[in-house]
C-alpha cells in the first residue's frame, strides 16, 4: 500500500508492520467453505475462552494455596500452565511445532548433548511476532513475562530524507532485487525513546499485549524495574522481547536498549537466544503473526480467524546452542561488535545471533516507528 511506503525499510525493501496477505488464487474455494469454518471457529474460540477461565481460576487462584511451599507451588503451576497452553495451541490448529537446537554457522544442528534448559534467573531472548510464541514459551518453561515501559509515547516526527541503516547492516547491499527497493518518502531514523524499565505481567496479560506498543511511564502508578532487578529475584526464567512490540514476522525490528551496559560474555546468568518463524499466509491459512492489536478483546479476533481455518497451521522455532550464546565462555565479542560504541552490546549481539539462526533480515525500523505507523493506519491523531 502506497501510503505506508515510508515504513518500508530502505535497506531490505521489507515492510515489517502491515499484516501479510496471501497471494491471489483459490479465493473462491476459501469463500465457499468459510461458513463451515466460521461455525467451527466459533466453537473453538468458546473452548479457548474456557481454557483461559480455567487458567485464571486454577493457576492464579486455587494454586495459591501451595504458596507456603514454593517448590510445590512452582511444580503445580507449571503442570497446569503447560497442559492448558498446549491445549490452546492444539485448538488453534498448531498440532506440531518443529523445534531445533542449532549452531549459528550455516544453521547446523547442534550436538545431542547441547540441551536447552533455562533455569531460575536465566534470560530467554526472542523475537516477537505473535501470541503463539508466548503460549509456546509458557508450555515449555512457564517463565516470567515482562512488558517494556518507555519514557514516553510522544515520538518526534522524523523528517524525510535518506534513511540510515542500523549499526550492523541488515539485508543485502547488492543493488539488485529487494535490496534495490527504495521509497521516495523514506524517512530519517526515528529518534530512540529510552526504555526505562519493565513490568512483570501474567501470561494472559502478555497475550493481550500482543501487537501493542510499550507502556508509557506516566500511565503506571508503580515504578518500573530493570531487567537485572527482576532477574535477580526470579524463581523462573525471564523472557525478554527486545523489539518491544510485534512485527509481522518478515524481519527483526531494531532492538531497543533493554539490557544496559552488560559485560560480555555474561557470567552471572545464562542467556538463551531463540527465533520464531511463521510461514507466509495462503488462501486457506491466515498469517500467524499479529502485528496490529485489535481494539476489542485483543487478540480474540485473530484467534477466531486462526481457529476458523481447515488447513493445519505451521511455524518453526530455532534455539541457539548454549555453547554459542552470549553467556558461553567461548563467546567472541569481536565477531559481532567491530569498532564504535554500543549502549547495549548484549542486545546487539542477540539481534545478530537471532538473524543468523532464524535466517531472517534485520531492519532499521523500531517500535518508535510503529507509533507513527499506527497513527497513520488508524487515521487518528493519537493512539
Amino acid at each position: 500500500m502506497e501510503k505506508f511506503s515510508a515504513y518500508r525499510d530502505p535497506g531490505t525493501g521489507i515492510q515489517p508492520f502491515l499484516r501479510p496477505i496471501p497471494p491471489s488464487g483459490s479465493e473462491w474455494i476459501a469463500t465457499a467453505i468459510s461458513p463451515i469454518g466460521y461455525a467451527i471457529g466459533a466453537v473453538k474460540t468458546v473452548l479457548l475462552l474456557g481454557l483461559a477461565l480455567v487458567y485464571l481460576v486454577v493457576v492464579q487462584g486455587v494454586c495459591l494455596v501451595f504458596s507456603p511451599i514454593p517448590p510445590l507451588h512452582k511444580s503445580v503451576t507449571y503442570l497446569f500452565t503447560a497442559l492448558l497452553s498446549r491445549l490452546a495451541l492444539l485448538l488453534v490448529g498448531l498440532y506440531w511445532i518443529p523445534v531445533e537446537v542449532v549452531q549459528r554457522k550455516r544453521g547446523r544442528t547442534a550436538p545431542a548433548q547441547e540441551s536447552w534448559n533455562p533455569r531460575a534467573g536465566d534470560l530467554i531472548v526472542s523475537n516477537w511476532a505473535s501470541w503463539v510464541e508466548v503460549l509456546w514459551l509458557a508450555f515449555r518453561f512457564n517463565p516470567i513475562f515482562v512488558l517494556p515501559v518507555c519514557e514516553t509515547l510522544e515520538v518526534p516526527s522524523p523528517t524525510k530524507g535518506a534513511s540510515s541503516p542500523i549499526t550492523r547492516t541488515p539485508g543485502r547491499r547488492t543493488g539488485t532485487g529487494s535490496a534495490a527497493i527504495s521509497s521516495p518518502s523514506a524517512r530519517t531514523p526515528t529518534t530512540r525513546i529510552p526504555i526505562v524499565g519493565f513490568r512483570r505481567v501474567s501470561l494472559l496479560s502478555m497475550i493481550a499485549s500482543t501487537g501493542r506498543l510499550p507502556i508509557s511511564d506516566d500511565s503506571i502508578t508503580t515504578k518500573a524495574e530493570t531487567i537485572e532487578s527482576i532477574r535477580s529475584k526470579a524463581d523462573r526464567p525471564v523472557v525478554v522481547f527486545p523489539e518491544c512490540t510485534t512485527s509481522n514476522g518478515r524481519a527483526l525490528l531494531r532492538f531497543a536498549e533493554v539490557f544496559g551496559d552488560v559485560k560480555l560474555p555474561v557470567m552471572k546468568y545464562k542467556v538463551f537466544v531463540m527465533c520464531v518463524r511463521y510461514d507466509p499466509p495462503t488462501a486457506f491459512s491466515p498469517t500467524l503473526s499479529h502485528s496490529i492489536a485489535s481494539n476489542f478483546l485483543n487478540p480474540l479476533g485473530h484467534i477466531f480467524k486462526l481457529a476458523s481455518t481447515f488447513a493445519p497451521l505451521t511455524c518453526s522455532i530455532r534455539l541457539l546452542a548454549p555453547s554459542e550464546s552470549p553467556s558461553s565462555g567461548s563467546f567472541l565479542l569481536s565477531e559481532f561488535l567491530t569498532g564504535g560504541t554500543y549502549a547495549d552490546p548484549l542486545a546487539e549481539c542477540c539481534a545478530a545471533l537471532m538473524a543468523q539462526i532464524g535466517r531472517v533480515k534485520r531492519v532499521g525500523l523500531g517500535w518508535e516507528d510503529k507509533v507513527s505507523f499506527l497513527k497513520l493506519y488508524r487515521g487518528k491523531s493519537r493512539i
